[in-house]
């Protein structure tokens, strides 16, 4: 009988990549859904509303593997005082929802795997390099993802493994935050933002899913782990590399931190602020990446 994993958030970019490659190693995935789906002779959709705290419970308890990737897009709307709460709401109360289902039903997981993100080392600038044993940050960033991971915990409370999985910005096909970025590079009109000293650490889609997946597979591994390529890779140069790609060189300047504040507000920290981030725990489970280089990983996102 096939080993079932649960995603909470799988209709999402990073769900979908990850649903299909589970399939293809011989798992069937359940996923939750706000919203009516029909099943597939692979795929399984359960219903359930995080605010009115309802979840069909078969889906957990069905469940060999959970993981668990919903969320508020950080990114998707101005960081008003409500959308700070959805944000933040949106990852504690949703893992809350699951664990009362496994606690009430003394349902053993052989995994429970958060997403989480890089962010929780807070909107640097240095070049100080982020390990998973640094303390979180307390500006908004650090405060929400170390509250997400903390309601992971939780789930370690009932005797379950437990990964929280630090990602770093996700390269991907047709999708993810590069999709935003086409339309102004694909015209030639890319430019560095800010300073463009800011580092960004970045993953290709398949990179991150492979380490959902050695998650699963690695007993050993436990806890936290940055998913993020560790190498010098600034604003500047992510521009620069994303232009040469298309085909030329930057010829504009760069885009005054100031328009980006006024326009985004406080979520301009996202773009302005960035931080380096090592990869030598995830690599030390013998896990390799696919994609170091970040030319090679955005002609294969872009298919150029």
């Amino acid at each position: 009988m096939k080993e079932n994993v649960l995603i909470s958030g799988g209709a999402g970019f990073i769900g979908k990549q990850l649903t299909n490659l589970l399939i293809e190693k011989g798992f069937s995935v359940s996923i939750l859904s706000r919203s009516d789906k029909q099943n597939t002779y692979d795929i399984s959709y359960y219903k359930w509303d995080v605010p009115t705290r309802f979840i069909e419970e078969e889906s957990v308890l069905k469940a060999d593997y959970i993981i668990h990737l919903a969320g508020e897009n950080i990114a998707e709307k101005p960081w008003t005082a409500k959308r700070k709460e959805e944000i933040v709401q949106s990852r504690e109360e949703s893992v809350q929802l699951i664990y009362e289902v496994l606690k009430k039903n003394h349902k053993k997981l052989d995994a429970f795997i958060s997403a989480s993100g890089v962010g929780i080392y807070g909107a640097l600038n240095g070049e100080e390099i982020c390990t998973e044993n640094m303390a979180p940050e307390n500006d908004f960033l650090g405060s929400t993802c170390q509250k997400w991971e903390t309601a992971a915990d939780t789930i370690a409370d009932l005797g379950i493994r437990v990964l929280k999985i630090r990602t770093g910005l996700v390269l991907g096909k047709d999708d993810g935050f590069l999709n935003k970025l086409i339309p102004i590079f694909k015209f030639r009109l890319g430019a560095a933002l800010g300073s463009g000293k800011q580092y960004m650490p970045w993953i290709h889609v398949d990179d991150l899913c492979a380490i959902y997946l050695e998650a699963i597979k690695n007993k050993n591994m436990t806890g936290v782990y940055n998913a993020a390529i560790f190498d010098n890779t600034t604003n500047t140069v992510f521009s620069k590399t994303l232009a040469k790609v298309y085909g030329y060189s930057i010829w504009l300047p760069n885009v005054p931190a100031f328009l980006i504040k006024m326009a985004l507000g406080e979520m301009a920290q996202i773009i302005l602020t960035g931080r380096r981030v090592s990869s030598e725990k995830i690599e030390k489970t013998g896990f390799q990446f696919r994609f170091v280089n970040l030319e090679q990983a955005l002609r294969d996102c872009l298919g150029k």
